[in-house]
């Protein structure tokens, strides 16, 4: 067997790390990596050599499987032969040109961000291990672009007031954001659509900000909010207006799959903040969940914020990708299996023998 790591164009993560090569080679794999393959992660291609990988331009020829910490197109694309199985973040809902391509080309294509959220893959989540770093990369860029403190402190000259950071959205993103924040001094507030979320953003030492309203009534099954009545909504978006005038540092990170990113600061709202404080848009890729501009108010909207840990991040990534070639390798027989029927398949897998398989992009032009 032969598993392969290339590159993504503008990917700045590796889909392997020496570690992960070591246990890809003791599946019964022989690995071979392009030239570069973890430059900008700062694994030189030597700590791969040792590690047991070949370094070469045609890392993909032959290869079973092959890595990729983005989706491949155009020529990196081509060079995949019929049956090879690419497994990496493909991104299939904002390209779906991509799933066509993959089908086309006899690739099975197995898209890591639609792994199903359940128990056994938690090992495999991309999406968690990611968004656990963006979360804590968006407080430190928000810090270093903030004119002042984070944390409170008592001087002979007097005292600096402790930062209002407030996040927007408690998924993992969110709930790693409110925790850096509060490591770094600052005083944490959060809100999300689920009431349920306030739990977790509590026991963090941040507060909840909810319509109490909602917060009474708006539980659903499952501990997610049932949909908002339009009152509830806009008392919500009055709340969070009224509460965005008093902050200092604002992380966004709502997203919706498939979907643009919702906007949960609007222009006017933004007029309404006090002059020096940040925003961080980790929904930019989609759209953005901030819209407008206002003087005084500094506004990052990072195309990929984990461009700057990109190392941390390739770690990760490349365990998540071991755990899953793991689950489609058969250790006795050292050959690949893939069972279709499996759930976590079921829940990744694009295409397949030139068709595509996965219900949500079948039909889709």
């Amino acid at each position: 067997m032969k598993l392969a790591g290339v590159r993504a164009q503008g990917e700045k993560r590796s889909p392997l790390s020496p570690e992960t090569v070591k246990k890809f080679r003791q599946l019964g794999f022989e690995v071979a990596i392009e030239p570069g393959l973890g430059k900008d992660a700062g694994i030189p291609d030597a700590a791969f050599e040792e590690a047991g990988a070949t370094v070469t331009t045609d890392a993909a020829s032959g290869a079973d499987v092959v890595l990729s910490a983005g989706p491949l197109e155009g020529e990196a694309l081509s060079k995949l032969g019929r049956g090879t199985r690419l497994v990496g973040m493909l991104d299939p809902y904002d390209a779906k040109d991509r799933v066509h391509a993959y089908a086309s080309a006899g690739i099975d294509a197995f898209a890591m961000e639609l792994l199903p959220r359940i128990t056994r893959a938690q090992s495999m989540d991309v999406l968690s291990s990611q968004a656990n770093l963006a979360g804590y990369k968006a407080v430190i860029d928000a810090a270093a672009n903030y004119g002042r403190a984070f944390p409170m402190m008592m001087t002979a000259a007097g005292t600096v007031p402790p930062a209002k950071v407030f996040v927007m959205g408690a998924g993992v993103a969110g709930l790693q954001a409110i925790a850096t924040a509060r490591r770094l001094g600052a005083v944490v507030s959060a809100t999300d659509v689920r009431a349920a979320a306030g739990e977790q953003v509590e026991s963090l030492g941040g507060t909840f900000i909810f319509v109490k309203e909602a917060m009474e009534e708006g539980e659903g099954t499952g501990g997610y909010a049932k949909e908002l009545t339009p009152e509830q909504q806009k008392a919500q978006q009055e709340l969070v207006t009224e509460h965005l005038k008093k902050m200092d540092v604002v992380i966004t990170t709502a997203l919706i799959p498939g979907r643009p990113a919702p906007k949960l600061i609007t222009d006017d709202m933004l007029k309404g903040m006090k002059p020096g404080s940040v925003i961080v848009d980790l929904a930019t890729p989609r759209g953005g969940n901030v819209d407008g501009e206002a003087d005084g108010v500094t506004i990052l909207r990072p195309k990929n914020i984990l461009d700057g840990l990109a190392g941390e991040a390739s770690n990760l990534l490349a365990k998540n990708f071991l755990s899953f070639v793991t689950l489609i390798t058969d250790k006795e027989e050292k050959q690949i299996k893939v069972d279709p029927e499996d759930e976590i398949i079921k829940g990744v897998q694009l295409t397949r023998d030139g068709e595509i398989v996965h219900e949500r992009f079948k039909g889709e032009g």
